[in-house]
């Protein structure tokens, strides 16, 4: 088992700097999730701790062994890719013993390695098989076991469930977590899905931008965002925001507009007086009668999804006027309601927002406010 220690990482090419300066540990059997878009960085990162990408500053320590010098074999790692690159001339069996066989182990331990990783993946019976007779799946879960055999310290996935379908995802990402909870190895995990992310990582990194904006369990990321960056990212559909202020009270929320929205369960004391950038979670609004609704949304587009319906629409006064909505939506606000609502475009839903649900972000700097 093992730590692994990330200080203070940096990664420039040539004057481009992509990784500004990451500090993270990852404690021994977690698996930890490196989120974000395309283009933030986290392969990157994971491939400077497996070694193929060099630390242009910082350090990176595995089981407390600095480790910015050493080659990739060295490391004490395994990774898997979002291909599978398996020989496709070679068998199951003979794919998953190549490492061994490099290395020079003993035939009768490359067997019992082989059978011992086959029989947790499931794989038993397609030892004999080539690449070409098997399912998007079942490679994956070769390429793992190629993996599992080398007993590493370190495990390392980047995206390896891109390129399987819906259903595939939802099994694998099962499989996934059920093989690192029993194996109990160091993980690091790459990807641009929420949902592997939220169903998967002990903790979450969140990056954008070659910075990590917060690290944190799945359900602090959701409940507790660190910035609007993280708030907008995570959840489906995404976080609504709308422009506002806090009274002097420290209580009292107002939009843009003038119009009153609510007051706060308690004061947020560094957020008197000043201009906010208000979150609303869609799943958080609520139809109410019309004398409790904290905003009234007229519906523009209505989808039907079965156990939930999203209603997407514009934010009005009392008298039907318009309110601003910050955010790429531009006046476009979501709500998340049962599905055996039926709502109708151009119908007006008073909705209440659920208590505590209302996140409170500065308007410059984009970070969160913090409560009390």
């Amino acid at each position: 088992m093992a730590t692994i220690d990330i200080r203070s990482v940096r990664k420039s090419y040539l004057t481009t700097e992509v990784i500004k300066g990451i500090d993270c540990s990852v404690r021994d059997g977690e698996l930890l999730v490196m989120l974000g878009p395309s283009g933030c960085g986290k392969s990157t990162l994971l491939r400077m701790v497996a070694g193929l990408e060099r630390i242009s500053k910082g350090e990176i320590a595995i089981d407390g062994r600095v480790v910015n010098e050493l080659e990739p074999k060295d490391r004490n790692i395994a990774m898997v890719f979002q291909n599978y690159a398996l020989y496709p001339h070679m068998s199951v069996f003979e794919n998953m013993a190549y490492g061994l066989r490099i290395k020079g182990m003993p035939k009768a331990e490359i067997q019992a390695a082989v059978e011992r990783a086959a029989k947790i993946l499931e794989l038993s019976a397609y030892l004999d098989r080539k690449p070409r007779q098997l399912s998007g799946g079942q490679r994956q879960r070769v390429a793992m076991g190629r993996a599992i055999v080398r007993s590493p310290s370190v495990f390392l996935f980047d995206e390896p469930l891109s390129n399987l379908d819906a259903k595939l995802r939802t099994q694998m990402r099962i499989e996934i977590k059920k093989l690192q909870t029993a194996l109990g190895i160091t993980s690091l995990y790459v990807t641009h899905d929420q949902v592997e992310a939220m169903t998967l990582a002990d903790r979450i990194m969140v990056m954008n931008s070659g910075v990590a904006e917060q690290i944190d369990t799945p359900m602090n990321v959701y409940a507790h965002p660190a910035s609007i960056f993280v708030a907008g990212f995570i959840g489906s559909p995404a976080m609504n925001f709308v422009g506002g202020s806090v009274g002097a009270d420290g209580v009292s929320v107002a939009l843009e507009s003038g119009a009153a929205l609510r007051d706060l369960p308690r004061p947020v004391e560094a957020a008197r007086g000043r201009p906010v950038t208000l979150g609303i979670r869609p799943e958080h609004l609520e139809i109410v009668p019309i004398e409790r609704a904290d905003l009234r949304l007229e519906a523009v587009l209505v989808e039907t999804l079965g156990a939930d319906t999203v209603v997407h629409g514009t934010l009005i006064d009392r008298d039907g006027t318009a309110l601003a909505v910050a955010g790429e939506g531009g006046r476009t606000l979501a709500a998340r309601v049962p599905g055996h609502v039926r709502v109708v475009e151009g119908e007006v839903l008073p909705l209440r927002i659920a208590d505590g649900a209302l996140h409170l972000f500065d308007r410059e700097t984009g970070l969160r406010i913090a409560e009390g």
